[in-house]
Order: C-alpha cells, then sequence, then structure tokens
C-alpha cells in the first residue's frame, strides 16, 4: 500500500511573514526557510504546509494574485492537539476571527474558524469526542 501524506501549498504575498504567522498559530516550525518558498513542519518535522510567493519561478497554476478571495472553496483545517493552547495563540497574533470558538456537534469537536494574512481561511479543531 502507497501512503498518502497532503502536502498543500498555498501562494502568498510575503513567504517568510506568512512562515512566522504560521508558525506561532500551530506552535509548529520552518522546515525551509526563504523569501520564495517556506514548508512548514510539525516538531516530527512531517511537512504540513508549503508557502510560495506569488510573483517567482513562473508557476501559471499558482493562480492570480489580483483574483481575491484565494482558495475560494478551499480550507487549511488543521486538527490541533491542545485546542485551548491553540485558541491563546490565535489571540496573540490578533488573528481575524471568522467564526467560533464553537462545539459542532456533527463533527463532535471544537472548532475556531480564521483569516490568514493572505485571506485564506484556516480552521483549527480539536480532535473528535473534545467537547
Amino acid at each position: 500500500m502507497v501512503e498518502i501524506r497532503p502536502q498543500p501549498l498555498i501562494a502568498v504575498r510575503d513567504v517568510e511573514a506568512s512562515s512566522r504567522w504560521y508558525q506561532r498559530l500551530l506552535d509548529v516550525r520552518s522546515g525551509h526557510g526563504g523569501a520564495e518558498y517556506e514548508q512548514i513542519v510539525d516538531h516530527a518535522g512531517a511537512m504540513i504546509l508549503q508557502l510560495h510567493a506569488w510573483d517567482v519561478h513562473d508557476h501559471p497554476h499558482l493562480g492570480d494574485p489580483g483574483v481575491t478571495p484565494y482558495g475560494n472553496g478551499v480550507l487549511l483545517w488543521f486538527e490541533v492537539g491542545d485546542f485551548t493552547a491553540a485558541l491563546h495563540r490565535v489571540q496573540a497574533l490578533a488573528a481575524e476571527v471568522l467564526e467560533g470558538p464553537l462545539f459542532n456537534p456533527s463533527a463532535n469537536h471544537r472548532e475556531i474558524w480564521l483569516r490568514d494574512p493572505d485571506g485564506y481561511t484556516v480552521v483549527l479543531a480539536s480532535a473528535y469526542g473534545d467537547t
């Protein structure tokens, strides 16, 4: 059986600033670093998100930075181990909260919906059964 791991990539205006924001939000670290491309990794070193500058390397499939909202229909959804600690990080970042924190009875967990600095929708969710 082939193991599959998602490795979402989003295009951003400022890779380094977005990297810092996601590192603080998710309590993770940089796995690559740089002004054009970054890999955000968990504490075990597994990649969880890639960041790519809009205007480098001529990648026509990244989309058009002049057309918003970015990622329309796509949510960056992260299950976090300590939801309460994640809420404190959201507050410390002064992140734009779109909804929550709330309990989602359909998913049987807590969640909070945010907007990242580039306008992408980010959801932080607790584990199933965490009420």
